[in-house]
């Protein structure tokens, strides 16, 4: 069996003191998916309803500006009220600690407990973390209150956002922009692909095979294709 990752002391600690928060995958799987399926719908949409395709692109582009920086904020607030909340505990913990430590210690040494350690070692490991504050209170942020390890980044998470969104929403519009015969058909193609391989891109994070990854997310954007070329032919006006 292949090893994920090296074990020697230098790549051990490389890895651990990596930056962590360079990995956005969520966000990047999350507004790539969302800008395919939406845009789509879109060119599905009015095709459906035999409209002229100077509405595809006009609709399209505004759903892929609009709609991406909509994301995008809506993102960029909900990480930054996650932020929020978490630099609000580690002012409480820094008060209680200050205020009530022989409790706070208590607490410590009850998580380390839990987590297997026991006798003298238990009351050392509980000593010596309590001599960092930092690194005491990113415990009790992991282990009380079920917080991650690093700061989430809001910023980069609304980019991260808003960059997939517009690559992936743009696909189903470039067939129409660049005027392709057959536009309608090749949009499908495309689009079908994009999330084929949106779908293999994130089963390199998981367990899932990389066929079934992608055929998985490839359903999912077929199904929502559907429906929306369906609604459209509801209001088809030839």
């Amino acid at each position: 069996m292949s090893k994920e990752h090296g074990h020697s002391p230098e790549e051990i600690a490389a890895r651990l003191t990596a930056d962590t928060r360079g990995t956005y995958l969520r966000d990047m799987i999350y507004g790539g998916i969302d800008g395919a399926v939406t845009t789509f719908a879109i060119v599905a949409g009015v095709e459906g309803a035999g409209l002229p395709h100077g509405i595809i692109l006009a609709l399209g582009i505004a759903n892929i500006l609009a709609d991406g920086f909509s994301m995008a904020a809506g993102n960029y607030s909900g990480t930054k009220a996650e932020l929020d909340d978490r630099r609000r505990i580690v002012k409480i913990e820094e008060n209680h600690i200050k205020h009530h430590r022989d409790g706070e210690l208590e607490e410590l040494r009850q998580i380390l407990e839990q987590r297997g350690l026991s006798g003298p070692v238990l009351d050392q490991a509980t000593a010596e973390i309590a001599r960092d504050k930092d690194k005491w209170i990113s415990l009790m942020l992991t282990y009380e209150y079920g917080l991650s390890y690093e700061e989430p980044h809001p910023m980069r998470a609304a980019l991260a956002t808003f960059a997939a969104f517009l690559a992936a929403g743009s696909i189903p519009l470039m067939p129409f922009v660049l005027a392709i015969p057959n536009a309608f058909q090749v949009s499908i193609f495309a689009t079908l692909l994009t999330f084929f391989l949106i779908g293999t891109g994130k089963s390199r994070w998981s367990l899932a095979k990389w066929w079934w990854s992608g055929g998985e997310t490839l359903m999912i954007g077929a199904l929502a294709a559907i429906i929306a070329y369906g609604v459209g032919g509801l209001f088809h006006t030839g």
